[in-house]
C-alpha cells in the first residue's frame, strides 16, 4: 500500500523519544508519532504505552515537503472502530418538556418592587467586601501619604545625588 494522507498502514516501532516514537512504514520510509497521538488519554512517560519492537497500526496525518511523514495511532484506532460500529448520534440540549413530553415556554414573569429590595446573602457578603475594600483603601493612602511625607523632607528625596 502506498504512503499517502488518510491511509492507515501497519509499521513497527524502530525508536522512542521523549516527544513521540519513530514507527517503520516498510519500503524504507519512517514517520514519527508525537507523544499526543499515541492515546486518547493523557500519557506522561511514551515508554509505559510503547516499546521498540511494537506492532501497530497508524493514520498518515501529513507528509511535508522534505520527506518527513507525520503519523497517529489514536486517529487509527478512532477510523477503524468507526468502520466496526454504527455511529452514535451526537448528543443535543433539547428544549424543556411538560409532562406529556411537549415542548414549553416559560411565561414572563414580572418582577415586583419588592424583590429589589430584599438583600440575599451574597448581597450582604458584597456589601462586606465593600466595606473592607474601602477600609483597605482609606489604610493605603494614609501609609502613602505618611511616605511622602518621610521622602519629600529630605534633600532631594529618595534616590537623590549625595556630593
Amino acid at each position: 500500500m502506498s504512503i499517502e494522507v488518510g491511509n492507515i498502514l501497519p509499521g513497527k516501532v524502530t525508536g522512542i523519544t521523549n516527544f513521540g516514537a519513530f514507527v517503520d512504514l516498510g519500503n524504507r520510509k519512517t514517520g514519527l508519532v508525537h507523544i499526543s497521538e499515541v492515546s486518547n488519554s493523557y500519557i506522561k512517560d511514551i515508554k509505559d504505552v510503547l516499546t521498540v519492537g511494537d506492532e501497530v497500526q497508524v493514520k498518515v496525518m501529513e507528509i511535508s515537503g522534505d520527506g518527513k511523514v507525520s503519523l497517529s495511532i489514536r486517529r487509527a484506532s478512532a477510523d477503524s472502530s468507526e468502520e466496526t460500529v454504527e455511529e452514535k448520534p451526537k448528543f443535543q440540549k433539547s428544549a424543556p418538556r411538560n409532562q406529556e413530553g411537549q415542548g414549553f415556554k416559560k411565561p414572563y414573569a414580572a418582577k415586583s418592587a419588592t424583590s429589589f429590595e430584599k438583600k440575599s446573602p451574597s448581597q450582604a457578603k458584597v456589601n462586606d467586601f465593600d466595606a473592607m475594600m474601602s477600609s483597605f483603601l482609606k489604610d493605603s493612602e494614609d501609609r502613602l501619604t505618611s511616605l511622602k511625607r518621610n521622602t519629600e523632607g529630605k534633600r532631594g528625596g529618595r534616590g537623590g545625588r549625595r556630593s
